[in-house]
């Protein structure tokens, strides 16, 4: 599947091993041959020096025992050019020399003036044979000796040495030695062979070292950039694809689609109250939420669908080749999956989430296209019954941005009125409260129901702003009937989004001291749903205001998700029950048992009843009976402007209803 991590290809580990591996070599070689060079060249010099000291002996232990024994003249002071050798100097030199030919370990041998004048050779010759400009004969004149190598054909050494006169010390003349070169090459040689072996080994071993290293570094470096890669791509928490790898892999494949006539689905997931789960129990809890929600979407993924973790707790499918009969079945097993029961922290829960669908090529070719009419299916199903729901079109949204935009410039331009439906005593009658309810003068389409408007408003924010200014007007409009002698409380409703925002309580204070209204003359009305929201936020909220000595009213309770363990902490002064079970009370049995039970718990609760959406006699008799406090409803009054309730509030005589 798409979310799982690819493996690291070994072909690209290979070739960047081959181009480390080729890298090391080249100084390998480089340093064999560097080495290799100059223990050439010092074996040859330690061939040179071997002749030297080999001519040397040959000097003093042939030549010059030979020149000097017996009662030869004397070699001190003379310069063997001018005087030359005697006829036995001559016969002890050759017996002698003859002798060193003859065992091989001399190949010739002169022995010649300053000027360059054989003064002796072992053959008898007389050719000069080295010039006497040759550096190397000027270096034995002047008391050097030197030795070179001779290749022709036979390698030999040649040696010129300066002769020494044994009493004076003093050169008298230049000896001439050539020397067999191949026992002293063999003995080079053999030193080279195990020195080459020696070194090969060694430059071998210290090469597999840089191999292994190269291999081991770049095993190394490849997992390591594997690991970047991935984790580029890939959200840290679940190990899914993150927003960018998805939106890729996505295009990739609404692309491919296009070409190739395909088709798929786009699909939005957002988790409903994941943030009661995070508030509640605390983030770790929403991260091991999070990690199952993922899981139990890999369990039915299919081997081309792609995954992906957007954010929160938002996530996108890609299902290639479904169309919108299939794409629904299949999220209608995800959704079963999901809704399955989860334990944390010892808390059982049920995960529900809505689903947004949009298909290609129907709604787009584009991927961001897509997503956002996904996105509008989504919010659809949020605010309905529905929660699989399939993009169909988008009247309702561009509706929606137009009364937002225009809703904008009403609260700007004063084009919101109030009107205000009275809360009557069920025993008597009386009119104990009223509630504010907004409505809109538009300059073009005339009075606009709240219906209309107030969906727009909660979805983009606006209701914020929009509640301010009904908050206060309706506390201005109380200030004129109080005037007119009417201590009637005002009831305002308020949104979820407004508990949420910090400092809320501390505007009702506010706009209180401005008015010089008692607080225990607003009535705060929070619809059941807003209860079922950011818990901590809202309870904390609601206890602020109670505590100036607001009153919390509890909407429309029955028709949302309020539980026990709310009501239980909450400071209520009011439950106002639903109209959908007050209208049928006078029939449905059912209907009747509801509201008993929500008359006696509120009253254990300590807080008043109100009966929403009385319109019939026959209702407003049972309640008495029933033993509601209050009634609201279009049997004693419709929504008017203030300045109309009390002349229009009557309320009609009923049997058996004591006024």
């Amino acid at each position: 599947m798409w979310f799982r991590r690819a493996r690291p290809r070994a072909r690209s580990t290979s070739h960047l091993f081959a181009t480390y591996a080729a890298a090391s070599l080249v100084p390998v070689l480089a340093l064999g041959a560097l080495v290799f060079r100059d223990y050439h060249q010092d074996a040859a010099e330690q061939g040179r020096a071997q002749g030297l000291a080999q001519a040397g002996v040959i000097t003093q232990m042939v030549i010059a025992p030979a020149l000097n024994s017996g009662g030869s003249p004397s070699l001190a002071g003379a310069d063997l050019s001018r005087r030359g050798l005697t006829a036995e100097q001559d016969a002890r030199m050759r017996e002698a020399t003859g002798l060193a030919v003859y065992n091989g370990s001399v190949q010739h041998l002169r022995l010649r003036g300053f000027t360059g004048r054989v003064i002796f050779s072992d053959d008898g010759s007389t050719s000069s044979g080295v010039p006497t400009t040759d550096p190397d004969f000027q270096a034995a004149v002047n008391g050097e000796s030197r030795a070179r190598v001779i290749t022709g054909r036979t390698t030999t050494i040649r040696v010129m040495q300066p002769m020494f006169a044994n009493a004076t010390g003093q050169s008298v003349g230049v000896v001439e030695v050539y020397l067999p070169y191949q026992e002293i090459a063999a003995r080079l040689e053999q030193q080279i062979n195990q020195t080459f072996w020696r070194i090969g080994a060694g430059l071998a071993a210290l090469y597999l070292v840089l191999a292994l290293l190269a291999w081991v570094t770049t095993r190394s470096l490849h997992r390591y950039a594997a690991a970047q890669r991935y984790d580029a791509q890939h959200d840290a928490l679940t190990g899914l694809p993150n927003r960018g790898a998805f939106r890729g892999w996505a295009e990739e494949r609404v692309r491919q689609a296009a070409r190739d006539g395909g088709r798929g689905a786009v699909v939005l997931v957002d988790l409903n109250r994941f943030k009661e789960v995070n508030d509640t129990l605390g983030h770790h809890a929403g991260d091991e939420l999070l990690r199952e929600v993922a899981a139990r979407f890999r369990e039915r993924l299919g081997p081309r669908d792609i995954l992906g973790r957007l954010g929160g707790d938002e996530f996108a499918l890609l299902l290639p080749g479904r169309d919108a009969d299939e794409a629904v079945a299949f999220l209608s097993g995800v959704r079963d999956r999901l809704t399955e029961e989860i334990v944390l922290d010892g808390v059982s829960l049920n995960i529900e989430a809505s689903f947004g669908i949009a298909l290609y090529p129907e709604h787009g070719h584009d991927l961001q296209e897509l997503k956002r009419r996904a996105d509008v299916a989504m919010y659809q199903g949020k605010r309905g019954t529905v929660d699989i729901v399939v993009y169909s079109g988008e009247g309702q949204t561009h509706q929606w941005l137009v009364v937002q935009a225009e809703l904008r410039h009403a609260l700007e331009r004063d084009e919101l009125v109030l009107h205000y439906q009275p809360k009557v005593g069920v025993a008597d009658g009386d009119v104990r409260g009223l509630e504010a309810l907004v409505r809109w003068r538009h300059p073009e389409r005339g009075m606009v129901p709240p219906g209309d408007f107030l969906p727009a408003a909660e979805h983009s924010g606006l209701i914020v702003p929009l509640t301010e200014w009904v908050l206060r007007r309706a506390l201005a409009d109380q200030v004129g009937w109080t005037a007119a002698g009417q201590p009637w409380a005002v009831s305002v409703n308020v949104s979820a989004r407004n508990l949420e925002v910090p400092g809320f309580p501390a505007l009702v204070a506010d706009l209180l001291a401005e008015t010089g209204t008692p607080p225990g003359r607003l009535m705060l009305e929070v619809t059941e749903t807003a209860l079922a929201g950011d818990a901590g936020t809202v309870e904390r909220t609601i206890g602020e205001l109670a505590a100036l000595g607001v009153g919390i009213s509890v909407d429309d309770f029955g028709a949302g998700y309020t539980s026990l363990s709310h009501l239980r902490g909450l400071p209520a002064t009011e439950i106002k029950i639903d109209r959908a079970f007050v209208m049928d009370v006078a029939h449905d049995p059912q209907s009747r048992a509801i509201v008993r039970s929500v008359i006696e718990l509120a009253h254990g609760l300590g807080s008043r009843v109100t009966a929403e959406g009385v319109e019939t006699p026959e209702v407003y008799r049972w309640l008495i009976e029933a033993g509601c406090d209050e009634a609201q409803g279009y049997l004693i009054g419709r929504p008017v402007p203030w300045p109309q309730v009390a002349p229009e509030f009557v309320v009609p005589d009923v049997e058996g209803v004591s006024r």
